[in-house]
């Protein structure tokens, strides 16, 4: 699968991706893959409702590396383990966008920037994708500048 869009974003479905992201991009189906998400059917039927009217599939990482979708799909994974599977099964994006990562309950994190918040075990996600050769940048929104994540790990000590 080519062409495709992935960001990272443990928010999933909000304003930026319906609104900003996909008319940017020029998207016209979104794509959730996680597995934990795929298997809660509230989930499943809540997230293409928040789509606004965009087609919209939550899917497991085994069931997304079997489509083909072109290019005007945005497949948005929760976390970076998500993102990497993806990359392993065959899905070759031209970049990751890691998005909002929020803070998650319990664990010890690192703000890398203002809406990204990264563990230990998050940073080497991030570190396996850039090392299969897919650049992963920071950018919250298409007008912002891409920053080069793996730099922001290296200046957070991660």
């Amino acid at each position: 699968m080519t062409g495709v869009h992935l960001r990272v974003d443990n928010r999933l479905i909000h304003g930026q991706v319906t609104v900003a992201w996909t008319g940017s991009l020029g998207v016209h189906r979104l794509v959730v893959c996680n597995d934990g998400v795929a298997g809660d059917e509230l989930q499943r039927m809540l997230l293409p409702q928040a789509a606004r009217g965009l087609p919209t599939e939550v899917l497991t990482v085994a069931e997304a590396v079997t489509r083909d979708w072109g290019d005007d799909v945005m497949v948005i994974a929760k976390d970076p383990d998500d993102a990497f599977r993806l990359v392993e099964g065959g899905v070759r994006p031209g970049v990751v966008n890691v998005g909002n990562v929020a803070p998650r309950p319990g664990t010890n994190y690192t703000m890398v920037t203002r809406s990204i918040a990264v563990t230990v075990e998050d940073a080497a996600g991030y570190r396996r994708l850039a090392a299969a050769g897919v650049p992963v940048v920071a950018q919250l929104m298409p007008r912002d500048k891409p920053a080069d994540f793996t730099a922001l790990l290296d200046r957070k000590g991660l």
